[in-house]
């Protein structure tokens, strides 16, 4: 963990995994009348848990002066959803439920958006000495 990644905390990795999931959820809606498409997302809990695991106290470097970066991106393989009725073409996307998933999901975005702010927020006044 670097240094920002503890100030931050696990909101710009919230908001990097946001963005990969909206590019998910915008290739399911693209495809909705794709042949054979399979809609695919991503398991948050899993993503939350990989996620808590890099916050532990110690720190493997080689030496006392390095500071270990966190490996921030690593979302493993969006899942295939299982859809809740049938297409006559194999198609498992169903729109309505993308586009609340992606109005969701925008909502979260900008919620860790506001979230990192406040931090760079609270971390100027700090600087700054207020």
């Amino acid at each position: 963990m670097s240094l920002l990644d503890n100030a931050f905390g696990i909101s710009a990795q919230a908001l990097a995994f946001r963005s990969q999931r909206s590019s998910v959820l915008a290739a399911n809606i693209a495809n909705a009348e794709t042949p054979q498409y399979f809609a695919r997302d991503y398991d948050f809990k899993d993503i939350l848990a990989r996620a808590a695991e890099g916050y532990d106290t110690t720190l493997a470097t080689s030496d006392d002066g390095h500071i270990r970066v966190g490996d921030a991106g690593d979302y493993g393989d969006a899942e295939y959803r299982i859809p809740t009725k049938s297409a006559s073409n194999g198609n498992t996307v169903e729109e309505e439920i993308e586009q609340a998933a992606f109005s969701e999901n925008a909502l979260r975005y900008q919620t860790s958006l506001q979230f990192l702010n406040g931090s760079i927020r609270s971390l100027k006044l700090a600087i700054k000495g207020e």
